[in-house]
């Protein structure tokens, strides 16, 4: 899968989870939404693509959630 369509993909989950109140809790479950409907391949692709660019992309919540939630994401 291309990173530009996996980092639509995740600005878009990024989109649902902002709007949450707390934004400790939207990172949280925002990192477990991936978890749980991404294949581990999109996963470290993501993975990579932040590793080589810094997230560029990304908006802050995504990185935010998926840099604070690494280990349990790889």
């Amino acid at each position: 899968m291309k990173q530009d369509h996996l980092i639509q993909m995740a600005n878009s989950i990024g989109d649902f989870f902002a709007a949450m109140p707390d934004a400790e809790e939207a990172k949280g479950d925002l990192a477990s939404h991936i978890h749980r409907f991404w294949e581990p391949r999109m996963r470290r692709s993501i993975f990579e693509h932040i590793d080589q660019t810094g997230g560029a992309g990304l908006q802050p919540i995504v990185l935010q959630a998926l840099l604070g939630h690494r280990t349990r994401l790889l």
